[in-house]
């Protein structure tokens, strides 16, 4: 195993164990609305500090941009950690077991390392480019299945955007209309993570961030699955915009959602 996954294994364990003690007493937790109407919380800071407390003792040259704390530049700069300590906060503050910790490692722009730690299910994503991803200590594949039909797909609907929604609920309506099976649940990281699991056939989602997607898109692409923006190209960082589907499925899901994301 590489030496940064494993501090980032480190890091994402020492996380959770922020968030686990945290978890006993969610009545007691301060909750904060951001900009964007989602919601942070201690919780969500303190695991933050946490991991970042790790990947700098490890590697205190190198740049990190976190949810919570934002950028932090330092001397290499060709390094970043993109890091997000609680994926699905939502979830957690409900006591909905889904959510996760999510760190990756980018080199000159490229995601080199992946770790999306699934807190209660006590379950370790990874992946090394070009090394395979792996659940635990097994390596995992995205699914083989061809047809709509037969299918599980996922997203993440967000709640701060009426645009946006709409946008959702015309996709949703055609899928319906398919007879698709779909789930919203809350975690982008652990989505994506399905997906490259075979758990789940296919993602999509707009308008997130960095740090919900680079660990997962790392892990899909490992396990064999293709990652797009909603126009079938490589700018899911740049645009927020983000497809990800066993290769069988991919273009199908591109070509549903084509009429409509002229409304992004």
């Amino acid at each position: 195993m590489h030496s940064m996954l494993n501090i980032a294994i480190k890091a994402a364990r020492r996380g959770a164990n922020v968030v686990q003690q945290a978890f006993v007493k969610l009545d007691g937790i301060s909750i904060e609305k951001k900009d964007n109407n989602s919601i942070v919380t201690e919780v969500d800071r303190a695991a933050e500090a946490a991991i970042m407390e790790v990947i700098l003792d490890a590697y205190p040259t190198h740049t990190i941009l976190a949810e919570e704390s934002g950028y932090h530049a330092n001397q290499e700069e060709d390094y970043q950690w993109v890091i997000d300590p609680l994926d699905g906060t939502t979830n957690f503050m409900h006591g909905h077991p889904h959510y996760a910790i999510s760190i990756a490692l980018a080199y000159k722009g490229q995601t080199q390392q992946a770790v999306v730690y699934n807190i209660q299910r006590n379950q370790l994503f990874t992946a090394t480019r070009g090394n395979g991803a792996y659940l635990d200590d097994r390596r995992i594949h995205v699914s083989k299945r061809a047809h709509f039909d037969a299918c599980l797909l996922s997203t993440s609907i967000p709640t701060f955007n009426k645009k946006t929604a709409d946008l959702y609920l015309a996709i949703l309506r055609d899928m319906v209309g398919l007879q698709i099976s779909t789930r919203n649940e809350g975690s982008a990281a652990l989505d994506l993570c399905h997906v490259a699991a075979g758990q789940t056939d296919g993602f999509f989602a707009f308008h997130l961030k960095p740090w919900d997607i680079a660990a997962g898109a790392l892990i899909v692409e490992e396990a064999g699955g293709i990652v797009t923006d909603s126009y079938g190209e490589n700018n899911s960082f740049k645009t927020g915009h983000i497809v990800a589907a066993n290769p069988k499925l991919l273009d199908q899901l591109l070509r549903l959602m084509s009429k409509h994301i002229k409304i992004v």
